[in-house]
């Protein structure tokens, strides 16, 4: 029989947990760079990738040519700045393509649901309206008549005036005109239209929408925004809970933990930084 030699025996040191989850070092630092080139539109220099990236032009320089061997990554001709190749814009279509808003933004809304312990809902825009389509349930009960598939006011829930607040003007205008349609059971007294429009000013300058014993008597809400890739809305996360145990300051930790969550979705779904500060729809914190 021959001598096994040491090459021929599997390592098992390493826990398979570990073995597992190892990856190649190469491809994430070159990972690094793709994240450096995608989060400023503009070409840019080597020295200037390279100061954004933490590594020596030297390093970061061989990653680039292979990169722009098979299409990742690009260079101007004339100025010799470094952009996203085809390659790139063609993996960005394609999973934009793939992307559902509503089961991107489950599991945080899930999360954010076990976190503070109090309902969850996501709206999305509809044909009559702001529309539930999911809900997640508090770990005790809330006496309100939303179920998915309700149609929420644009005037009357803080879910509707989040959507007011960021959908074209024209539209809402509009819409506003008919919300007597999505006022259900619940909205015994509409707000005066003077007092809605303040509202609506309110959640753009706070980007977060809040209702108290209105329309619900007994209940307090939060809603926020969620953007997409282009920018624009692309559904409401609200929270709701009894005004006893739920904390409606605008500070809270209710409020930022809302506020967290619908960072999180809007940036899984494309929408990054920068255009948050372009478009004034940043929130500090």
């Amino acid at each position: 029989m021959p001598k096994t030699t040491s090459s021929h025996i599997e390592d098992h040191s390493e826990p398979a947990r570990d073995r597992e989850r190892r990856g190649i070092q190469s491809i994430e630092v070159g990972g690094e760079i793709l994240k450096v080139l995608c989060s400023d539109p503009r070409p840019m220099a080597l020295r200037d990738l390279a100061k954004a990236a933490n590594m020596a032009s030297g390093k970061i320089h061989p990653y680039l040519v292979s990169f722009g061997k098979i299409g990742l990554v690009a260079q101007d001709p004339v100025t010799g700045y470094y952009l996203l190749g085809p390659m790139a814009i063609q993996l960005g279509l394609t999973s934009l393509q793939t992307l559902n808003p509503i089961r991107e933004a489950t599991p945080f809304a899930e999360a954010l649901a076990n976190e503070t312990s109090h309902s969850v809902a996501l709206a999305v825009w509809g044909n009559l309206g702001p529309t539930i389509v999911r809900l997640i349930d508090a770990s005790y009960p809330v006496h309100t008549n939303i179920r998915t598939g309700t149609v929420m006011s644009l005037a009357n829930t803080a879910t509707g005036r989040v959507f007011s607040a960021y959908l074209p003007r024209q539209l809402i205008d509009k819409m506003l005109k008919d919300d007597c349609i999505r006022l259900g059971p619940d909205i015994a007294h509409p707000l005066d239209a003077k007092v809605v429009e303040n509202l609506i000013d309110e959640t753009r300058a706070r980007h977060l929408s809040r209702g108290v014993n209105h329309p619900t008597p007994g209940v307090a809400s939060f809603s926020a925004p969620v953007f997409d890739y282009s920018g624009n809305i692309a559904l409401a996360v609200t929270i709701m809970g009894p005004t006893g145990t739920f904390d409606p300051d605008w500070n809270g930790p209710v409020a930022k933990a809302l506020h967290s969550c619908t960072t999180a979705i809007s940036r899984r779904l494309g929408y990054t930084q920068v255009q948050a500060i372009r478009s004034g729809k940043v929130v500090a914190g």
